[in-house]
């Protein structure tokens, strides 16, 4: 029996529509954690440290709404740090992975929107428009004084935080308390507007001392002034939030360099007989490099050399680096010279007998 072109049409899709059937296998998701951070596996902690500060601020999902895999992201980039950042666990995690560091029970399975930015002192969200009209403690500035090679190299730094905190007490307070319009009748048809104070009953609250670890970042090519702000770690509001620490560098008097800018500046004195002949030294630079100063020319007091590139580092752009100034100073010798020395210092330099008298300044 034929059959017509249109059944057989019908047949061939029904044949398309027919699926195989697959058998799904879970398997775990293996992490890199290390490629996760961007690190090498010799990476120090204070490099996961400030790989994970840098990421943590891109992929935020408050940041990438518009990236569904955001969550996802910054959950993996918190597990990462917080087996990498932990000596123990990143010795487990380098021996036999990440589903050892699990059996292990050595993953806390912490919140990575909270815990540790808490520790960065971190705040995401809440623009312009969504402040909200909550008292708020004061405001706590305190200076965080660091070594200038902590402002070349970068550091973290703990930091013990002694505030007072809200606690829960036995009884009843007064609080919210407004001033509100009441109507008073003084007669059939008079009546007075008076201000009233009303206050809300609520639970009672003490102040408690505690202690809390903060850790800041001393990021290379930070200024003097420059703060770091940390969100709610100020002084408390009975009655709303606490305020913010803000940590204001100050930079330590160094013993060899001078920071002006991104530049450095030191004196170096050299002997008589090196500034006729020439001279070649090392100056141990702040991150331990030898950065060495040669001269085979004929140096006079106050001469000055620059070394482009070996200044501190910017703060917008680490790879740009200032210049490194070094003026020479002249050690005369103290010792009389003889007659005869003096005819051979005379014969020598070969110099005229010439005194040039004027005031020193300059600009006339």
């Amino acid at each position: 029996m034929l059959q017509s072109n249109e059944n057989l049409g019908r047949i061939e899709k029904c044949i398309h529509c027919v699926q195989p059937m697959t058998v799904l296998h879970e398997f775990p998701v293996v992490r890199d954690f290390y490629a996760i951070l961007d690190v090498p596996r010799s990476a120090t902690t204070n490099q996961i440290k400030k790989a994970y500060r840098k990421l943590a601020v891109q992929l935020h999902p408050d940041k990438n709404k518009e990236d569904p895999t955001a969550s996802e992201k910054f959950t993996d980039l918190g597990a990462a740090y917080e087996v990498l950042s932990d000596p123990d666990k990143r010795k487990k995690y380098d021996q036999c992975g990440e589903e050892c560091v699990r059996k292990e029970g050595m993953m806390d399975n912490m919140d990575p929107f909270t815990s540790i930015f808490d520790d960065f002192g971190f705040h995401f969200g809440g623009g312009p428009t969504e402040e909200r009209e909550t008292p708020k403690g004061g405001n706590v500035v305190m200076d965080l004084y660091v070594t200038l090679e902590e402002l070349y190299n970068g550091n973290f730094v703990e930091i013990t935080r002694n505030k007072p905190v809200i606690k829960a007490a036995k009884g009843t307070r007064k609080c919210n308390c407004r001033q509100e319009m009441k109507a008073k009748r003084l007669g059939p048809t008079r009546f007075q507007m008076m201000q009233e104070t009303v206050c809300d009953e609520c639970p009672n609250i003490k102040l408690v001392n505690e202690e809390r670890g903060l850790e800041a970042e001393i990021e290379p090519g930070m200024v003097d002034g420059q703060e770091t702000r940390f969100i709610g770690e100020g002084e408390p509001h009975i009655d709303g939030d606490p305020g913010d620490l803000f940590l204001r560098i100050k930079t330590l008097p160094h013993p060899v360099f001078e920071r002006r800018g991104d530049d450095l500046y030191t004196n170096v004195t050299i002997s008589l007989q090196d500034a006729l002949v020439g001279f070649k030294f090392d100056i141990q630079h702040l991150d331990g490099r030898k950065i060495s100063i040669e001269r085979e020319k004929i140096t006079w007091p106050g001469a000055r050399i620059r070394k482009k590139g070996e200044g501190m580092p910017n703060y917008h752009d680490n790879s740009q680096k200032g210049t490194l100034y070094v003026t020479l100073d002249i050690a005369f010798p103290k010792t009389e010279l003889t007659e005869e020395q003096k005819e051979a210092v005379k014969q020598l330099l070969n110099q005229e007998s010439k005194i040039n008298i004027y005031n020193g300044l300059r600009g006339y």
